[in-house]
């Protein structure tokens, strides 16, 4: 079957009172696009190395599809403004590893 995929965002936030409004909308939007939240931390502490971020948030949809329906639908794009106002985000999209049957 299709692929599930991971977004994962690890931001710098300026603006807390955006995000804070982005995040009061956020799951009355990302409910109705098959997505789960998988975790979001803020702060995360390194095992190793460096995590320079206040925030990681993992995402996961069911396939790519859905993930890019969700990201570039309007009311997704209409809230995102305000992420986009109080965050430094660094998103990436990774596919799932396949599992053997």
């Amino acid at each position: 079957g299709p692929m599930p995929v991971y977004i994962i965002n690890n931001m710098t936030i300026h603006d807390r009172a955006e995000y804070d409004t982005y995040l009061r909308a956020f799951m009355g939007v990302f409910r109705k696009y098959q997505g789960e939240v998988l975790a979001a931390v803020d702060a995360p502490s390194a095992v190793e190395g460096e995590w320079p971020y206040d925030r990681t948030i993992l995402l996961r949809f069911p396939n790519r599809e859905e993930a890019l329906r969700w990201s570039e639908s309007a009311e997704y794009k209409e809230i995102a403004r305000h992420r986009h106002n109080g965050t430094h985000s660094n998103v990436v999209i990774l596919e799932g590893f396949p599992t053997a049957k």
